[in-house]
């Protein structure tokens, strides 16, 4: 396919996520990357490369892969669904997608059984996957049915209309009824399976909003709010103000409660329709094992 330039200068990337609105912005990334666009006949494969005005781009779409992750019969909660979008409240334990340690058993082997249709946008491991919870975080998640839908919910996220709050209980008692915490998250340099607070000057930007909703002797319930998106943002931001999430073994201690995992709950996800453009609000309630603990917290108040 060939596409006529049609401005004085621009980035090749941006021009192309401007006049190829079938595909999100990754995925032409991977296609310059992969060497599947030529500029003048020429293949470019940087993404900041300078197109100008009459400059022909010829383009060819990234390979279909063979679709090889089988359909399982695992249960997923369905809290909303229409014909463009699903929303299921992941329960703690569930990985999203298959990966190097966790090729079965995930929420996508849920998907590909009960979802008829998926979008294709990020591949046949991650289809119909806009954005993810960590293994041990449980909540809301949107799944795009379609392509249209995915690009949709993903510049939504990009664009941060689209919100989304978490519940968390976090060691020891906040000082401040709310606040933001603002820094730069970058991939740990001591582990590389851990993500750390760095320097302006490396990783990508990170924004938090938090409100107190409950103090306790020694925790906290808060919510979260997130602004962006990056890879345990929550955890490592609480870590980082000294109040990590309770049961997060990666960046706090070990929890007196007896829990599987960090008590981090995606309770509400704020979006537009794609197709109908209506305003959709989605809640979901705590899991037993939380309320649990906020149970014991309250009798020891008392």
């Amino acid at each position: 396919m060939k596409v006529k330039v049609n401005v004085s200068e621009a980035r090749l990337d941006v021009f192309l996520q401007q006049n190829l609105k079938q595909y999100s912005r990754s995925h032409i990334k991977k296609m310059i990357d992969g060497g599947l666009v030529k500029v003048n006949g020429k293949i470019v494969t940087k993404s900041g490369y300078k197109v100008g005005e009459s400059d022909e781009i010829e383009y060819t779409d990234l390979p279909t892969k063979k679709l090889d992750t089988s359909p399982e019969d695992i249960y997923i909660d369905i809290v909303y669904e229409d014909d463009d979008l699903v929303v299921i409240n992941k329960p703690q334990g569930l990985v999203v997608h298959p990966a190097c340690g966790n090729e079965n058993h995930t929420l996508v082997n849920a998907l590909l059984f009960h979802i008829k249709n998926l979008s294709t946008i990020n591949g046949v491991v991650r289809p119909g996957i806009v954005h993810r919870l960590d293994k041990n975080t449980s909540g809301l998640l949107v799944i795009a049915k379609n392509d249209k839908a995915h690009i949709s919910l993903s510049k939504q996220i990009q664009d941060k209309t689209c919100k989304r709050c978490y519940l968390a209980l976090c060691d020891g008692v906040f000082k401040e009824d709310s606040g933001t915490i603002t820094t730069h998250i970058a991939r740990s340099k001591k582990d590389r399976k851990k993500m750390a607070v760095c320097p302006d000057t490396e990783g990508k930007l990170a924004i938090t909003n938090y409100k107190v909703l409950k103090r306790f002797n020694s925790y906290t319930l808060v919510e979260f709010d997130l602004k962006t998106g990056r890879t345990h943002q929550i955890r490592v931001h609480a870590s980082y103000i000294h109040h990590a999430v309770v049961g997060d073994e990666v960046y706090g201690k070990k929890s007196k409660f007896n829990l599987n995992g960090q008590l981090l709950h995606a309770y509400k996800l704020e979006f537009t329709q794609p197709t109908t453009k209506e305003h959709i609000v989605v809640t979901c309630e705590l899991p037993n094992y939380f309320k649990d603990v906020l149970i014991i917290l309250e009798k020891q108040k008392k």
